[in-house]
């Protein structure tokens, strides 16, 4: 795998959880770091404070995914300030449980609008800066888009067509961009470990995954040949099996 140095990642919704270890793995890499929040301030800026320890640049932009030109206005101020735009992490999803015959149109339609089309929006606007830099786009998907949960219609019915987006861009940005998406499992990050312990009974690794395992997994595709693309890489120690 290939370090980063020189190179400027941007992740959506890193302020802090799994978005904030994807941000560190980057810089860790040696990667400049561009991180949005939308209301998470204070924790943006105490992360942009970790990754500048690592001796890289770092930036919190405020960007609500949802919203076209605050999407194009995030894209642009990281591109004024780093002067290039390589990686694209699209990070920022919501998470919600729901009785399928009880959830709302608008339930519905704000699951859509940060996990579908949020990502349609940054990869649309960094579009031009990544091809110019032969860069790359990781989504984050989810264990939901590949298996139906009777409690997450909205969430895994958004997270399915985020995995098809990634593959129908795989192929209309290619050869200069490839694009992949990580699509993680039983991911605990602080929560009671107890809690989630009957979801670590039914997978084969006896273990719930971690924000590390994912940000293994980014790596991957964010170092490893920019020849593949295309690809969804389940981090769910064998949980969908």
């Amino acid at each position: 795998m290939d370090s980063l140095q020189g190179r400027v990642a941007l992740v959506t919704g890193a302020a802090k959880r799994i978005g904030r270890t994807l941000a560190l793995a980057l810089a860790n890499s040696r990667a400049n770091v561009a991180i949005t929040y939308r209301d998470s301030d204070v924790d943006a800026q105490n992360t942009v404070a970790e990754l500048e320890a690592f001796g890289v640049e770092a930036l919190a932009v405020h960007c609500d995914v949802r919203d076209p030109r605050c999407v194009e206005d995030a894209v642009a101020e990281v591109v004024k300030r780093f002067g290039r735009l390589d990686l694209l992490v699209n990070n920022a999803g919501v998470f919600e449980t729901a009785v399928l015959e009880q959830i709302t149109v608008a339930q519905w339609d704000a699951m859509f609008e940060t996990n579908t089309r949020g990502p349609f929006l940054m990869a649309k606007a960094a579009h031009p800066h990544l091809k110019a830099a032969h860069g790359r786009i990781i989504n984050i998907g989810s264990l939901g888009g590949l298996h139906p949960w009777p409690t997450h219609a909205h969430y895994c019915t958004s997270k399915a067509a985020l995995h098809m987006l990634t593959q129908t861009m795989s192929k209309a940005f290619a050869p200069e961009i490839s694009v992949n998406c990580v699509a993680p499992g039983m991911i605990v990050n602080g929560e009671v470990a107890e809690d989630y312990e009957h979801f670590a009974q039914k997978t084969p690794m006896k273990r719930n995954g971690t924000p590390e395992d994912v940000a293994a997994a980014v790596m991957f595709f964010a170092t490893g040949p920019h020849f593949i693309t295309g690809q969804i890489l389940s981090v769910d120690g064998g949980l969908g099996l």
